[in-house]
């Protein structure tokens, strides 16, 4: 009973303003504190004449709120499903390729299959996803990247940062990404962290880089997710770092089941939680194979 008074009680209290206490009526909104949810007010008033009182426990909140978000297994990782077989997408770029016109990223399974079907049929070389003709030149793959880029194409955004980066020019790369970042791209925030890390054309700032790790970790990047770990263990925190590293496993990161294999061997977690990350990453690496995927993997290393 003692629970669900408290309960009643933690309720009850929400719907008055922590400062004055007026209830909460037809009249009288109460806006929550956006940072920790656990304390509403009925004006900007009441809430800056409590804030030395609930501060503290507001940043402990806070960073709870965080943590329970940060170490949430996601679904699966950024890269999600090939569109067209519906498989997990492969683990490493090297194995999908971008279609410039449709941004769509095809796993090279799809695609080498697609290539067969032209060969064996004479057909004009088009895009596996969207069936457009594939474009001939850099110009004119460029071109497309920026019409999908004018119609708010997250990927094709990120891409674009990409190419900047490569050819040198920092600053334009950090716009694309930032703004890919802003249509929800998860590899920009990750690649974001790395220029905060002090990289050419951004200044060094830890905290804008920590969150943009954190932020490309949360959706689902296998090696943000390794990064936070290495970096919690530098700084002594090697239970958080291990909670990292299992589901970075989990998601079929090699480097994360690596470091588990040692930290096992070491004694540093138990047989259990090593064995339960072990099977979550063979399965994880499983759901990505396919014959198309093996067969496209061997005409690559035979030249065929």
């Amino acid at each position: 009973m003692s629970g669900t008074n408290n309960l009643e009680s933690a309720a009850a209290e929400m719907m008055r303003c922590a400062c004055c206490g007026i209830a909460e009526g037809d009249d009288i909104k109460l806006k929550t504190c956006t940072a920790c949810k656990s304390a509403r007010y009925c004006s900007v008033k009441c809430q800056k004449q409590h804030r030395s009182q609930h501060k503290r426990e507001c940043k402990k909140r806070a960073a709870e709120l965080r943590d329970e978000l940060l170490f949430k297994q996601p679904e699966s990782t950024h890269s999600g499903d090939c569109p067209i077989c519906c498989l997990p997408m492969p683990i490493g770029g090297k194995y999908s390729s971008m279609m410039a016109c449709c941004s769509k990223i095809i796993c090279n399974g799809c695609v080498h299959a697609n290539q067969i079907r032209e060969l064996e049929g004479n057909l004009q070389q088009k895009c596996p996803f969207c069936r457009h003709p594939t474009p001939k030149t850099a110009k004119e793959s460029e071109m497309r990247m920026m019409k999908r880029i004018e119609v708010n194409d997250s990927f094709a955004t990120f891409q674009m940062g990409l190419r900047r980066h490569d050819e040198g020019n920092h600053e334009e790369a950090f716009e694309y990404w930032t703004k890919a970042v802003e249509l929800g791209d998860v590899e920009s925030h990750y690649l974001l962290s790395t220029m905060y890390q002090g990289g050419p054309g951004v200044e060094k700032d830890e905290k804008k880089e920590v969150y943009h790790l954190e932020q490309a970790a949360i959706g689902g990047d296998r090696g943000a997710r390794y990064n936070l770990g290495c970096t919690e263990a530098e700084n002594g925190n090697f239970e958080r770092a291990v909670k990292h590293w299992i589901i970075a496993a989990q998601l079929g990161d090699d480097a994360s089941i690596q470091v588990l294999k040692q930290c096992y061997a070491d004694g540093k977690i138990n047989k259990e939680d090593f064995a339960a990350a072990l099977r979550a990453y063979q399965a994880a690496v499983d759901a990505t194979k396919s014959p198309q995927r093996e067969a496209a993997a061997k005409a690559v290393a035979t030249g065929g």
